[in-house]
């Protein structure tokens, strides 16, 4: 596949992070603020490259990633990635925390605006048996964070579990978190709630 533009790019987060929509040409026009008809030739480009799938709703054509594709579920994994290299300050704060089949999300005001937000969000996806060692770290955050650290842990069977409820607070948190860490797990459990 050639390169994505940044659009394209942008497209592709928005159908895995927003997992309760679905998206059409329109719609996803207004979130990238561009046409309609540029929105179109996303859709068409990302579908040619067996990117999405699409499904008429109505009179509407959606759009959906399409997990079958092998390659998407790596291309979603890099994006997450990418994205959260924007965020290497966060990613240095919390790397005691990046071990084998855990997801570290950074989540909330902190990531739009640091210095207005009153404390920083973090989720920890993990073992049960990790609970233990992951307080100790966090423990030790709360103590030099200059602005309260807010920390939800679960189990990878609890994050999936409060995916598929589709509760409102946890939607947001899933459509505008960072990943700082554990994307390609963090992809491979939430592709079963993403697809058509």
């Amino acid at each position: 596949m050639t390169a994505l533009t940044q659009k394209e790019r942008e497209t592709v987060l928005i159908l895995f992070k927003d997992y309760t929509t679905f998206y059409n040409a329109n719609s996803v026009s207004k979130v990238l603020n561009i046409s309609h008809v540029g929105a179109q030739k996303i859709f068409k480009r990302l579908l040619q490259e067996n990117v999405v799938i699409s499904k008429t709703i109505g009179k509407s054509i959606t759009y959906k990633l399409n997990f079958n594709n092998d390659y998407v579920s790596h291309l979603v994994s890099f994006l997450l990635a990418d994205e959260a290299n924007k965020f290497k300050r966060w990613k240095e704060e919390f790397k005691e925390l990046f071990k084998k089949d855990r997801i570290v999300m950074l989540f909330g005001s902190a990531i739009k605006d640091y210095v207005h937000a009153r404390d920083v969000d973090v989720m920890v996806v993990l073992e049960n048996k990790d609970v233990k060692e992951v307080n100790v770290v966090l423990k030790k955050k709360k103590e030099i964070f200059p602005k309260k650290l807010h920390s939800i842990k679960l189990s990878h069977r609890d994050l999936l579990d409060n995916i598929k409820k589709r509760d409102k607070a946890f939607v947001d948190i899933i459509k505008n978190a960072i990943i700082l860490y554990g994307q390609d797990t963090y992809v491979g459990i939430l592709k079963h709630v993403t697809s058509l």
